[in-house]
This record gives structure tokens, C-alpha cells and sequence, in this order.
């Protein structure tokens, strides 16, 4: 929020500000960063593991061996999602799950999980996609607009 969008405060709420800011602990950006990167790092191995599998045991193609590698993944991630595990992961490791697939998968699952006791219409499939949703209707615009991009350097191309 911009200086001038902020309401005027008391002299009271400043005071209060000061005092509450001076004794906020200090965040471990350091080490949240490298925990970050570790994980992200390890499912990234993990992802290029199951891709090598795929190569080496089936009839996959660098060009078609992404889907099934995503989809395993996202099969790990909803079963650890889904006995707990991937939740102490995700606390410890803070954004380095959230930025894979793997994040995306969880908090689907994760509210899926939370509200089962109301029914799997009403309850799952109606609060499942509230924390993803909107990261679903972006990606979705952002593809439409980058495909219409592409599509209209291609048009121009050929003129």
C-alpha cells in the first residue's frame, strides 16, 4: 500500500506501531531460503528420477515423458497430503513446496481432506478448488493470452 493510500493514524496507533515493531522477532530469511531450496530442490530430483524411469523403461520421448512424470508426481504428493506427511514438509520447508506441482496437488487435496465430513458434492468437490481456483482461472487467461500472442506473431509471419 502506498504512503498515500494509508489512513492517518493516531498518535496512540503510531506509539502502539513502534512498540509492537520494535518487539517482532526477527525472521530467519537465511535459513528459509536455503530450506526452500533444498526441498524444492529434492522433489525436483525426485521428478527427474520417475522422468528417467519413464525413458529408460518405456516408450517415452523427452517430448512425452512430462505428463506421466507430472501426473506420478501429483499421485505422491495427494498420498503424503493425505496420511500428513506433506504438511510437516510444507512447514518446514515453507515456499520450496509451494512452487512445484506438488504444492498445487496438496492444496487441492489438503482442503479436500478438510471438509469430507460434509459430503463429497457439498463438502469436496464444492471447497476443493477454493485456495486453488484462482490459480486455475490465471493460469487459464495466461495460456488464452499467450496463445493468442503466438498466434498473432505466427499470422504476422506468414504475411
Amino acid at each position: 500500500m502506498s504512503d498515500k493510500q494509508k489512513k492517518k493514524l493516531t498518535a496512540l496507533q503510531q506509539e502502539y506501531q513502534s512498540f509492537a515493531k520494535a518487539r517482532e522477532p526477527g525472521r530467519p530469511v537465511t535459513k528459509n531460503i536455503l530450506r526452500a531450496f533444498i526441498v524444492g530442490g529434492v522433489i525436483c530430483i525426485v521428478a527427474q528420477g520417475i522422468s528417467d524411469f519413464f525413458l529408460w523403461n518405456f516408450d517415452f520421448t523427452e517430448k512425452t515423458v512430462g505428463n506421466p512424470t507430472a501426473a506420478v508426481m501429483i499421485l505422491i504428493s495427494v498420498i503424503l497430503t493425505s496420511v500428513g506427511i506433506y504438511d510437516h514438509i510444507a512447514q518446514w520447508a515453507g515456499a520450496g513446496t509451494a512452487v512445484p506441482v506438488t504444492g498445487f496437488a496438496n492444496s487441492i487435496a489438503s482442503a479436500a481432506i478438510e471438509h469430507r465430513s460434509e459430503g463429497l458434492v457439498l463438502g469436496v468437490g464444492g471447497n476443493m478448488f477454493k485456495l486453488a481456483g484462482s490459480v486455475i482461472v490465471f493460469g487459464v487467461f495466461a495460456a488464452f493470452v499467450v496463445a493468442l500472442i503466438k498466434t498473432i506473431l505466427a499470422m504476422l509471419e506468414g504475411s
